[in-house]
């Protein structure tokens, strides 16, 4: 069977998620205010035990190999909001294409704690991990990633937050962080620093700062896309071997094998929008009466839905794909991550931007779910590796 094969259990599944996500998520996003953290559905995504697919509860960065595979198989009864236990990037990526569909805000939600959170997995203490993980999972509190800065956005070696010896084995934190999702309200985060061990990504170290650490402050970014962004002020913020996320200058490691796991499922969240898009286009076409007929008798309109539902399908494949070797633990994992990122963000903002043009004027209208498309479906070309991040790493792997 094709790795991006679903079998029945697994679309029963996502059948369920969707009808979760309409029925009891999108209310709760709605009440919540845009760009604001929304602690009802936080909990709420933690309740239904949907947080654990994406932040394990116990020790563990997720991994390949056998205890993955199986996606279906841990679909067919419900998660404790505890977690626990290995994150399969399909599940993941089957998740947040599921709740993109119906309720963008909750997806979104979801993957900025397993984001946030997915550095402890990878490298934190048995200490940090039973700190902090289950809380994330149950949506009692919330984490950010601080990897962006102000001159280093796309060149993620090149941070210059320095993490300064203190002369007593510690460290005090000096800089800024900012395009920081969940800041500045999150309950800790994953910080990523300077400590100078070695030139460029060899120099870098990843910490685990609490949001009430002394020096630290922020500030929310009023920004296009609707959940939470800051920016974060370092000062001399103290920070010990205890914080420590893995080794002195092994940070890097640690912000990219997170990245991997995330990229194919920011992926999955576009996939999620952009058929969200067309399935709302099909539906205008086929009652908006022109020229006599409807839409879709217009062949300038049938092909450009013929051409949204093959570039969405393109990129669905792609992103499971890319899912599902790594979770086989396949060479190649971050080729056909940025592969599988880079499609279907691309094709997102193609499929939601002639949606739009299919719908005229009243899709942009406040309040219309491709108004709310349009501005959520930018962002994800952007954060987490830009575009032409994608398609450099995509070069330099193709020569390896």
């Amino acid at each position: 069977m094709p790795a991006f094969a679903l079998e029945p259990e697994q679309r029963e599944w996502c059948a369920r998620l969707r009808a979760l996500a309409a029925e009891r998520l999108a209310p709760l996003a709605a009440a919540g205010e845009p760009g604001h953290i929304n602690a009802p559905l936080l909990e709420e995504l933690g309740t239904l035990g949907l947080l654990a697919h994406a932040v394990p509860a116990e020790g563990g960065h997720p991994v390949s190999g056998g205890e993955a595979r199986a996606v279906h198989a841990a679909e067919e009864r419900p998660v404790s909001a505890e977690g626990g236990g290995p994150v399969s990037a399909l599940a993941l990526c089957l998740l947040r294409e599921s709740l993109a569909y119906g309720c963008p805000e909750a997806e979104t939600a979801l993957a900025l704690q397993g984001l946030g959170a997915g550095p402890v997995a990878d490298a934190g203490t048995p200490e940090q991990r039973a700190r902090w993980l289950p809380a994330v999972a149950a949506g009692r509190a919330v984490a950010a990633f601080a990897l962006s800065e102000p001159g280093a956005g796309s060149d993620a070696a090149a941070l210059g937050l320095r993490a300064e010896p203190d002369g007593s084995g510690a460290w005090r934190l000096t800089g800024t962080k900012t395009w920081i999702s969940n800041a500045p309200h999150a309950d800790f985060y994953s910080v990523f620093a300077r400590t100078g061990e070695a030139p460029g990504a060899r120099g870098i170290t990843a910490f685990l700062v609490p949001a009430a650490r002394t020096g630290l402050s922020g500030e929310p970014l009023d920004m296009l896309s609707p959940h939470p962004l800051g920016t974060l002020t370092f000062d001399a913020v103290p920070v010990t071997r205890g914080d420590l996320l893995g080794e002195p200058g092994r940070g890097f490691g640690v912000a990219m094998r997170t990245l991997n796991l995330f990229r194919p499922s920011v992926g999955a969240f576009a996939v999620g929008m952009a058929q969200s898009a067309l399935d709302a286009s099909l539906a205008h076409a086929q009652r908006r009466p022109a020229f006599g007929g409807v839409l879709r008798d217009l062949q300038s309109v049938s092909h450009q839905l013929a051409e949204m539902a093959t570039r969405t399908e393109a990129a669905r494949l792609m992103v499971y794909a890319a899912a599902a070797a790594y979770d086989r633990g396949d060479p190649g994992i971050a080729r056909s991550a940025a592969m599988a990122k880079l499609t279907a963000t691309e094709t997102a903002q193609y499929v939601v931007d002639t949606a739009v043009q299919i719908h005229g004027a009243q899709a942009l209208q406040r309040g219309h779910l491709l108004e709310h498309l349009y501005r959520e479906v930018r962002a994800p070309r952007i954060y987490e590796g830009a575009s032409e991040v994608q398609r450099s790493l995509i070069a330099k792997e193709l020569y390896k």
